[in-house]
């Protein structure tokens, strides 16, 4: 529907030519803002009816352990089975946060969320085999869990932005004993709160994806971060921090770059480095996280991406 809605914008109302660079980044535009904007406010929605029933201390039980490694190793699985883009998996981090959940443990899942993607999985394994479908899920879990690991050991809660530990939570144990009525209400003073905080930051770094959509360079890639280089992984990770897309948006480009040779490593660090640090990414986590945690939070799952590169490409 949504792409429908953009194509009669660009092509039927504004008649621009098809083919062009700067339209297709225009008509991405039109077609990835309203979605997300949907997205954003149906599952901010869901997630606030579905809290309504599982409580702070609910939350807290389900991902909140004496070994807080646990936490982080459940929390990235759950991202597994959340299919969102960074923004949409937004209003889930700031409600594991919100209800107490240990910093460490909602990075996890917020590297998670974006990083693995159930359709990405299902695409890698018909085009390139198991071997690399399970390289590619269990690269992002273990990047997910070290990296949530590492930010919860540096104690860093209070860069999170005073706005999330404001918005109005469900008091203790009051789950069983809302109305529907209650549950609806609530669900539309939480859309309303969250929506109203990160809308412009979502359009702001939509907007620099669409710019550069269709730019993708591939040629340039595989010159540049070639299996001759040393530093073909970092290469690939810069080249992919300024592209924007989710989890199953990156297999055409995958695949290209891999029919010409480069290495699976490097492939895959340009993969994650596209879904989990590209700089829409980061306009919109600065709305939440204050600089020194998003850089941080960056830092560490570039760091977590290059080994992984490097490591796979030594192996395979």
């Amino acid at each position: 529907m949504f792409q429908y809605i953009a194509d009669v914008i660009t092509y039927d109302i504004l008649r621009l030519a098809r083919g062009t660079k700067i339209v297709s980044s225009l008509n991405f535009f039109l077609y990835d803002v309203p979605k997300i904007y949907f997205l954003l406010v149906v599952i901010v929605f869901v997630v606030a009816i579905v809290r309504t029933f599982l409580p702070p201390e609910r939350i807290r039980a389900l991902l909140s352990h004496k070994h807080e490694f646990t936490g982080n190793i459940l929390a990235a699985c759950l991202g597994i089975f959340t299919p969102f883009c960074t923004c949409s998996a937004i209003p889930l981090f700031i409600g594991m946060l919100e209800s107490g959940v240990p910093l460490g443990v909602t990075m996890s899942f917020l590297v998670s969320s974006p990083t693995i993607n159930e359709v990405a999985l299902i695409l890698l394994w018909g085009l390139f085999g198991w071997r690399v479908a399970i390289i590619y899920i269990l690269s992002g879990l273990f990047i997910a869990i070290v990296s949530g690991f590492i930010i919860g050991r540096l104690k860093m809660e209070r860069y999170v932005e005073g706005f999330v530990f404001k918005i109005k939570a469900m008091p203790e144990g009051s789950g069983d004993k809302l109305t529907w009525s209650d549950r609806l209400s609530y669900a539309v003073e939480y859309v309303r709160e969250i929506f109203s905080q990160v809308w412009l930051y979502v359009m702001i770094g939509v907007g620099i994806g669409a710019f550069i959509h269709g730019y993708v360079p591939v040629e340039f890639v595989t010159k540049y971060a070639g299996n001759s280089n040393l530093f073909a992984v970092i290469i690939a990770v810069i080249i992919g921090i300024p592209l924007y897309s989710n989890a199953a948006g990156t297999i055409p480009i995958v695949q290209a770059l891999m029919e010409k040779g480069l290495a699976l490593g490097t492939t895959l660090a340009l993969m994650m480095a596209i879904t989990g640090l590209s700089l829409p990414e980061f306009i919109i986590l600065r709305k939440v996280l204050k600089p020194r945690l998003l850089l941080t939070f960056f830092g560490t799952v570039a760091i977590g991406i290059i080994a992984i590169g490097y490591f796979f490409n030594l192996v395979f």
